[in-house]
C-alpha cells in the first residue's frame, strides 16, 4: 500500500488518505470507477466543520472496486474491507448539537462523520475499525451522506441482504 498508514488488524488500515479515481480490475474487465458518496453539508453550520479540516469537493464516502469502504472527513479518514461491513440502515432527526464533526458516541463505540442533522446511514461492522478517537475500534460509523438510499443500497447489494430504513 503506498502512503503511510499504521495497520491496525489484518482488515482494517487507518493513515494518510490516498487518492482514488480508475482501479484496474484483476479479473480482466478493464478500468472501472470507485462509486464515491458527497456529505450533505448544512452550510448554516459550516464554521463547525472547518476545524476538522472537511474538503467537501474531496471527502465523502467511497466504495472502491479493490472492495472497501473509504470514509475521510478532513484529517480522519475510516478505511475497512466491504466483507466487515453487516449491515447499513437510514437514521433521522438528530441533536443539532452532536450531529456535526467527527465525535464518538457517549452511549457506544460509533463514530459519527456528520454534516448535518437531519439523515445519516449507520454502517454496522463485524470487526471494530480503529480511529484516531478510539484505537480498541468503533463497531459502527455515522456518515450524512447526500444519498441515503444510494449508499445504504450499495453496502446491502454486497452483503447481499436489502437495505433497512429507520422510521421517519
Amino acid at each position: 500500500m503506498e502512503g503511510s498508514a499504521a495497520k491496525a488488524g489484518s482488515n482494517v488500515e487507518i493513515g494518510q488518505c490516498l487518492g482514488l479515481a480508475a482501479l484496474t480490475h484483476d479479473r480482466g474487465v478493464g478500468p472501472l470507477m470507485s462509486r464515491r458518496f458527497a456529505y450533505a453539508i448544512d452550510k448554516r453550520y459550516l464554521r463547525l466543520l472547518v476545524p476538522f479540516g472537511l474538503r467537501s469537493s474531496q471527502d465523502g464516502v467511497t466504495l472502491t472496486d479493490d472492495g472497501s469502504l473509504l470514509a475521510t472527513f478532513g484529517f480522519f479518514k475510516i478505511k475497512t474491507p466491504l466483507a466487515n461491513v453487516t449491515e447499513a440502515h437510514i437514521t433521522r432527526n438528530y441533536r443539532w448539537w452532536t450531529a456535526f464533526g467527527v465525535r464518538g458516541s457517549m452511549a457506544d463505540d460509533g463514530l459519527s462523520f456528520g454534516t448535518n442533522h437531519d439523515a445519516g446511514v449507520c454502517i454496522h461492522f463485524a470487526e471494530k475499525v480503529p480511529s484516531p478517537l478510539r484505537r480498541s475500534g468503533h463497531s459502527a460509523l455515522t456518515v450524512t451522506v447526500a444519498d441515503l438510499e444510494g449508499l445504504a443500497n450499495a453496502l446491502a447489494a454486497g452483503n447481499g441482504e436489502a437495505p433497512k430504513a429507520s422510521p421517519a
